[in-house]
């Protein structure tokens, strides 16, 4: 690493930190709205769609709604076992099986 990369992750990292610091730093200051409260508890699961439907619904760039379609399986079965049991742990586990299961077989 030469002397010019060094000092450009030096710089980085203070900027960074100071960042992360200063909103820390204010955060017992610093009330929201409740009805802004309220809305940041829909980010995860909002988030967590925008990132798998992609990938369950468009595996290969293109739609693919069939039942040979391992990760459509394994996503519904995951979304079945979890919100049957509501046990996080057994969900992915379930999720993992059908995947490997209908890869497996299919």
């Amino acid at each position: 690493m030469s002397a010019s990369e060094a000092w450009m992750l030096a710089g980085m990292m203070i900027v960074t930190f100071g960042i992360r610091y200063f909103l820390f730093a204010l955060a017992d200051r610093f009330r929201m709205p409740p009805w802004i409260e309220g809305a940041l508890k829909f980010i995860p699961p909002a988030v967590l769609t925008a990132i798998t439907l992609p990938a369950v619904l468009l595996p290969k760039g293109e739609w693919f709604l069939s039942w040979e379609n391992p990760y459509l399986v394994a996503a519904l079965l995951g979304l079945a076992a979890g919100v049957l049991t509501r046990n996080l742990l057994a969900t992915i586990a379930i999720g993992l099986a059908a995947f490997f299961v209908h890869r497996l077989f299919l």
